[in-house]
């Protein structure tokens, strides 16, 4: 199907799209919080994970469907699909060479895609809380 805003328009609604903070991240996060788990946000490690346990050295990402590639739900645009297959494809090697870097430095990362979080948040707590002990 083709696209029905003009280049213009999609261009505005993708800048939109938030990069942190976003509804599974918050929602993982309050869960976490919730059961007494403290993590900090906002560190220098590799990649900028989202939530990270410095004592445990566990970075944890919140990965989205659509720019992390999800071979679920990832619907690659059919419009300049030759930039979305280049950003996308981009993106999950970038995700890959950051996993090799944080466990270069003894760290591990964790990623949860957003639908995990959404269809199953007490499944992403339990793989959490078992790397954590």
């Amino acid at each position: 199907m083709a696209d029905v805003l003009t280049r213009e328009q999609r261009s505005q609604c993708m800048s939109q799209i938030k990069g942190k903070d976003t509804k599974p991240e918050m929602k993982l996060r309050r869960a976490l919080w919730g059961l007494g788990l403290r993590y900090r946000l906002n560190t220098k490690l590799p990649g900028r994970p989202d939530l990270v346990f410095p004592r445990a050295r566990i970075a944890i990402f919140v990965d989205g469907c659509f720019w992390h590639g999800c071979p679920q739900h990832c619907n690659r645009p059919k419009t300049n699909s030759d930039f979305w297959e280049n950003k996308l494809s981009s993106n999950i090697e970038r995700d890959k060479r950051v996993n090799a870097e944080l466990l270069a430095m003894d760290w591990t990362a964790l990623r949860f895609w957003e639908h995990e979080i959404s269809e199953n948040l007490e499944k992403v707590i339990e793989q959490i809380v078992s790397s954590l002990d």
